[in-house]
């Protein structure tokens, strides 16, 4: 399986197209890449045939819940106990922004 010919003023083209800028060196070497990145798509494409169902994960994606229960939490006091500096049982944090 070989893909046909690409040009460099091909890849420059589609740079273009794609609003990517690209260096002389880049174009000559992906204009050598091209090629064999359009013939593993073509492999690709070969194998996703009409009975392979479209999908988004290789393996069965769900979500997982747990029952949405109260339980017991921390207290305002043990919450600030490592902060460096409390306040109203808040963080304290320096000022940022010349806000005051």
């Amino acid at each position: 399986m070989s893909s046909p010919e690409i040009s460099r003023d091909d890849v420059a083209h589609l740079a273009s197209l794609a609003r990517i800028e690209l260096s002389e060196s880049e174009l000559d070497r992906l204009g050598a890449e091209l090629p064999g990145i359009l013939d593993y798509v073509q492999v690709v494409q070969q194998a996703a045939g009409d009975d392979v169902p479209a999908m988004s994960h290789p393996v069965p994606v769900t979500n997982v819940f747990r029952p949405d229960e109260v339980t017991p939490s921390l207290t305002p006091d043990e919450a600030l106990a490592g902060a460096p500096a409390s306040e109203e049982q808040r963080f304290l944090v320096p000022q940022i922004l010349g806000e005051e």
